[in-house]
């Protein structure tokens, strides 16, 4: 059966939704360079706009204040990180697919210097992240959760609770990043270390 034309009222909502995220992506990518290369202070709704070729209004239509254009980035940077991870290809055997996740973790918080300085590191003094942020931002990583289920269905991880695996090898993992990141590691062996380590703490056997 073949679907209906949507017509041309159709068409030209898909295209302004389109341009619309077009947009906002732009806007974001602009906000987040700036504060990499310029700090915080350069987060202005009047430097965003000139960067970007549009008006001050634009922006305030799109995200409503200044705190509402860190949250907007804060989610977006998690929304990478979940594309990020998801890419990684899918290992028949979920122990496999689980290792695989660790390195690509790093590779996707080095490969965002910007968005993992706002997510991890309070770039933007004073802001907060909403409630509804926090949750959707832990979501972001639910793949972790699915895989280490899958682990302890096929009888590799110890049976608890996958979320608490998972945060448990989320927090090694960022607190190697974060060393390595300010300089005090020169590479990502103690990453690999201390994530396998977690891993290990509730593997029951190896395949």
């Amino acid at each position: 059966m073949t679907s209906a034309p949507m017509g041309l009222q159709g068409a030209y909502l898909l295209g302004e939704r389109a341009g619309h995220d077009e947009l906002r992506s732009r806007l974001l990518d602009v906000a987040v360079n700036l504060l990499e290369t310029d700090g915080p202070e350069s987060l202005t709704m009047r430097r965003i706009a000139a960067e970007a070729g549009c008006t001050t209004t634009v922006i305030y239509t799109m995200f409503g204040n200044r705190e509402g254009l860190a949250e907007a980035l804060y989610l977006e940077g998690f929304e990478r990180f979940r594309r990020f991870l998801e890419s990684v290809p899918q290992r028949r055997d979920p122990l496999e697919h689980l290792n695989a996740l660790g390195p690509a973790y790093r590779e996707a918080c080095l490969a965002e210097p910007g968005y993992y300085s706002l997510m991890f590191e309070r770039a933007i003094p004073g802001f907060e992240p909403s409630e509804r942020a926090r949750t959707l931002a832990r979501a972001a990583l639910n793949i972790l959760d699915r895989v280490i289920a899958d682990c302890i269905s096929a009888g590799y991880l110890a049976p608890t609770q996958p979320r608490k695996v998972a945060d448990a090898l989320w927090s090694a993992a960022q607190g190697a990043i974060s060393l390595e990141r300010a300089g005090h590691l020169r590479d990502g062996s103690t990453y690999e270390t201390v994530t396998m380590a977690v891993i290990s703490c509730y593997l029951l056997r190896k395949k």
